[in-house]
Parts: structure tokens; C-alpha cells; sequence
């Protein structure tokens, strides 16, 4: 890096009249006296060390102190900075991004009070790659009890440490909660902040990312990412499959009672258990059984589907399977109802309720990546998920 370098102003010169008479002679042999007045101390010199993507920037002063620093990208962007202790270095609190011109303002103060101004420019490297992200549950919505905020990474994360360092989350009730990393059904990374236990309805929840000039380790973020949302009633689901029922409960009540069928039992129709998430309404959507890998291919319209998990099961209404309903499992997995019930119960439920599942002849638990499955792991096992561990 080259060093900033300011004028040097020129010393004023200094004219001088000696008159030697006889009257000065006494003088004359006194003390020798100088009749030019000290130099005046020259600037500080200031250099912006290390401008580098993924790094702060750093300024350091000889010869002086720095007396303010303004940090500005091209488009008014601004990297806020401390000075250190005596003044002869100031350090921006966030990192520089990659592909951004900064323009840099030092102002320096010498020992006798003279201040200076250098202003210098540098650009940071084009990324190779640039890694973004998708958040859930969207911005200013209002979901269930059991939805965690959660961040799929377009490309690998591999320095998660890092990453995690970046993202801040704010509750109106300080919720006690931590970030876990995840491996997405899709197969990319992915980081839920997971409250201890179900959210309190009202919590105001909000996300500051401040990824821009972070370096993921399978590309550079190149800005910062902002949602907030808000957690509704609390509503929970018992799904009961041995029972063959589901039942709603809200504030701790029972609301009601819907006669259900279930996966199929002894083989890969059978439902998944534990506490799966809703995560979104879908209304009526075509259903495929060779997209889940089933070989007896179905194809249907199908109406009031709530999706459960990534891999394929959904609550809706299954009119086909009316002989079972509240009697045994026939399904291909999902867990299905009338048309009647499953009207009511799809205006019911809120994206974020939780599904307890429980049941004998079931697949296994629904895994963390597969829709929100970290309820299926206890609170110590989810904190140790974070790379900050």
C-alpha cells in the first residue's frame, strides 16, 4: 500500500536588521541570541494499512494523532471506527467488502495542536464468487409458536464460525434461544436460531445480519440482511396415529377433535413421528407419488394441503380414504381428513404451529433439515449445533 502523503507547508522566511555601533558592543559580548523563531512541527504522516476484503480497515499516524476518520463507499455507505488508546491508530468496526471503492478522510492533529487533512481511495478485489441467502418466515408475518428464524445459504459455509458471528437476534422479551446448523433437505447449509422453548405469543422477533465482507468460505457475502416477525397464538397439534385423531388445542385448551388416517403401516408409507413444523399453506396442489419415491404412482389434485416436512407429507383432505378416518392408516404417508373437517382445520392453523406425531408404526423422526425438525432434539443437543459451541 502506498502511503498517504500530505504537503509539507513551506516555513516562512524570516528577515533580520543588525545594526553594530559602538553602543551595541556591550551587547555584543553578552550571550549568543538567535533571532529566528523554532520550526513548526511538521504534519503527521498517515497510511491506510491492509484495505483488504474481509478485513477492517486500519490507519496509523506518526508523528502526530488522528483527530477523526470517515470511511465512505460510492454509495454513501459509511464504515463506523474506534480510535486506539493515544491516538495513533483508528480501526473500522466492520470489514471491508469486496468489489467496493472506499474513500478514506484522515484528519491529524500534531503535538502543538495543527491539524491536517489527507484524503486517499482504494478498491477491494471483485469476489469470486458471492454467496446469498433466503430467510424464513418472511418479513413482518405473523407465525406460530414452534417456527424458527432460519437461513439456507445459496453456497457451502464452511467458515460457520464466522458467519455466526455476523448474525444478531433481537426478541421483545429476551427469549433464550441459539443458532444450530443444519444440513437443508436440498443439500445446502443451513442456520435456524431455535428458541429454548416454544415461543411466547407476542414476541416481536428481529434478524440484523451484518454478512456484507464476510467471507463464508464458498463465497463473499456483498451486503446485510434485515427481517423481523411476530409470533401469533399458541396453537399446537397432537397428531395421535395409533388413535387414528388430531386435535387442535389453543391456550392450552382443546378446541377440537378431527377423526384422521395416517401413513400406511411396514413400509415407506408409513408417517414420519416427533414434532414437525407447519410450513406453509398450500390450498390445492397436484400430488405425485413418484416425486417422494413411492413405486404405486398416484396423481391427484389435492385440496387443503398443509405442508409438514420437505419430503412430502402434508395434512389435507383425503375424500378417497373416508372408510378409515379414526380407524386405521391407509395413507401414503400424509395425514388426511374430510373435506369437511380439513376446511375448518386448514383456517384454523397458522404457518409455525407445531404437529406432535406420535404413533407405532411410523418411519422415524422428522429430521432437523427436513422442514423444522430441531424440536426433535433436546436443548443441549441443539446448542451444541453452533459453531460458536
Amino acid at each position: 500500500m502506498l502511503p498517504i502523503r500530505t504537503p509539507r507547508p513551506a516555513l516562512a522566511a524570516v528577515a533580520l536588521t543588525v545594526s553594530l555601533t559602538a553602543c551595541t558592543a556591550q551587547a555584543a559580548s553578552g550571550p549568543e541570541r538567535s533571532g529566528a523563531p523554532a520550526s513548526a512541527a511538521p504534519p503527521a504522516k498517515v497510511k491506510v494499512v491492509d484495505p483488504a476484503a474481509g478485513r477492517p480497515v486500519k490507519v496509523t499516524a506518526t508523528g502526530g494523532t488522528i483527530a477523526g476518520v470517515k470511511v465512505v463507499d460510492a454509495d454513501g455507505g459509511s464504515l463506523a471506527g474506534r480510535t486506539g488508546a493515544g491516538g495513533a491508530d483508528w480501526t473500522s468496526d466492520r470489514k471491508a467488502a469486496p468489489g467496493t471503492t472506499y474513500t478514506v478522510e484522515v484528519r491529524s492533529r500534531t503535538a502543538d495542536g495543527k491539524e491536517s487533512t489527507s484524503t486517499s481511495s482504494f478498491t477491494t478485489p471483485e469476489p469470486a464468487k458471492v454467496n446469498k441467502v433466503t430467510l424464513a418466515p418472511g418479513k413482518n408475518t405473523t407465525v406460530g409458536i414452534a417456527h424458527p428464524l432460519s437461513i439456507v445459504f445459496d453456497l457451502p459455509v464452511t467458515r460457520k464460525a464466522d458467519v455466526e458471528k455476523q448474525l444478531k437476534v433481537t426478541t421483545s422479551n429476551a427469549t433464550e434461544g441459539s443458532w444450530g446448523w443444519v444440513k437443508d433437505y436440498s443439500g445446502r447449509d443451513r442456520a435456524d436460531w431455535r428458541p429454548k422453548e416454544y415461543w411466547k405469543p407476542g414476541t416481536k422477533v428481529t434478524l440484523e445480519a451484518d454478512l456484507n465482507g464476510t467471507d463464508s468460505g464458498g463465497g463473499w457475502f456483498v451486503r446485510d440482511y434485515r427481517t423481523g416477525f411476530t409470533i401469533g397464538a399458541a396453537q399446537i397439534v397432537k397428531v395421535d396415529l395409533d388413535r387414528h385423531t388430531l386435535t387442535l388445542n389453543k391456550d392450552g385448551r382443546t378446541v377440537r377433535t378431527i377423526p384422521v388416517s395416517g401413513g400406511t403401516p411396514g413400509g415407506d408409507k408409513r408417517s414420519w413421528r416427533g414434532t414437525a413444523v407447519l410450513m406453509a399453506k398450500e390450498g390445492t396442489i397436484n400430488m405425485n407419488s413418484e416425486t417422494v419415491g413411492l413405486g404405486d404412482a398416484y396423481d391427484k389434485m389435492v385440496d387443503y394441503s398443509m405442508r409438514l416436512t420437505w419430503s412430502g407429507m402434508y395434512a389435507h383432505a383425503a375424500p378417497w380414504n373416508a372408510p378409515y378416518f379414526g380407524r386405521a392408516n391407509k395413507s401414503s404417508g400424509c395425514i388426511g381428513m374430510s373435506d369437511e373437517n380439513a376446511a375448518s382445520f386448514y383456517a384454523s392453523v397458522n404457518v409455525g404451529d407445531p404437529f406432535e406425531i406420535t404413533g407405532a408404526e411410523t418411519k422415524g423422526t422428522v429430521a432437523e433439515g427436513n422442514g423444522y425438525g430441531a424440536w426433535n432434539l433436546s436443548w443441549a443437543q441443539w446448542k451444541a449445533k453452533s459453531a460458536l459451541a
